[in-house]
């Protein structure tokens, strides 16, 4: 009797018992799993669209950065609204006049093209290199002589000059060598009058494209020529950058060109970007109030 009990004591689950025990775990699972499912995709979708707002925030941040610095009245955009161009600038100061009368020091000469040096007084922020652009009294859209974007090597009627060397750079009296005095090319002499001038590094393009692996990105060029019209994309060999990508539309993303917003001086950055599956969007405006006052 003994050795009977213990026998049916070690028989096991039965093969009913074994699917049983599973069914019921699959419906316990699969509860759970329902439950579960909404709050991690819901996190996850979260954790996407701030990862986007960062991307989005960040570009705006850069733009905003660089067009606070731009060279006053020369923010110029795309029809559609998909590219900004403007002159980045570094520094500013005052130039040495002739009506300062100082002497032992060369002054800005509006009326002799050999006369190719002049003294900064008291210093600049940042130094003056080789390469840099002088600008004086700039008020764009195309005036003549007081067009930047009127860059041409030797001069001739404009108010832009590439700057040749630089003595003192550091120093609080700088004395700037042009490569050509422009000022004194000008038909209409357009003296600052403030007497002050701006020292532009490069033209900068900020542009909504199709990247290489097919989205819309946003994408950063400078380091190129400047140009009388605006050329979206920049020609010749700019270096670029990507700071946006996943952009979901290229129209209107930037506005300068209704009287208001020039009047205001305001540009306007809409940047819209779609979050990984497509889920909604990410759209963030900002507002950059540039200085026009030359």
């Amino acid at each position: 009797m003994n050795a009977l009990l213990r026998h049916r004591a070690s028989r096991g689950f039965t093969l009913v018992e074994a699917i049983l025990v599973i069914v019921i775990i699959g419906v316990v699972a699969g509860i759970v799993a329902v439950f579960i499912r909404a709050p991690v995709i819901g996190y996850t979708e979260s954790a996407e669209r701030a990862s986007v707002s960062d991307e989005a925030d960040l570009a705006l941040r850069r733009m905003a950065r660089d067009l606070r610095l731009a060279l006053p009245n020369s923010v110029r955009v795309a029809a559609d609204g998909s590219a900004i161009e403007f002159l980045l600038t570094s520094t500013g100061g005052r130039y040495l006049s002739v009506d300062d009368d100082v002497p032992g020091l060369p002054f800005l000469d509006f009326d002799n093209q050999d006369q190719r040096s002049f003294a900064v007084i008291g210093g600049t922020m940042r130094p003056i290199e080789r390469g840099n652009y002088i600008v004086v009294y700039n008020l764009g859209d195309a005036i003549v002589p007081s067009d930047a974007y009127g860059f041409r090597s030797g001069g001739a009627n404009t108010n832009i000059a590439r700057v040749e060397s630089v003595a003192n750079p550091a120093g609080p009296t700088p004395i700037v060598t042009l490569e050509s005095n422009a000022f004194a090319m000008q038909e209409v002499t357009m003296v600052s009058p403030n007497r002050r001038f701006q020292v532009v590094t490069t033209p900068v393009t900020y542009q909504c494209t199709r990247l290489r692996g097919g989205s819309l990105g946003l994408v950063r060029y400078w380091d190129y020529d400047i140009s009388a019209a605006p050329l979206f994309p920049p020609q010749g060999s700019p270096r670029q950058a990507v700071i946006a990508s996943r952009v979901d539309s290229c129209n209107n993303i930037f506005q300068y060109g209704t009287a208001a917003t020039r009047a205001s001086a305001l540009v306007i950055l809409n940047l819209s970007l779609r979050p990984r599956g497509g889920q909604g969007l990410v759209n963030l405006v900002h507002q950059v109030h540039v200085d026009n006052t030359p």
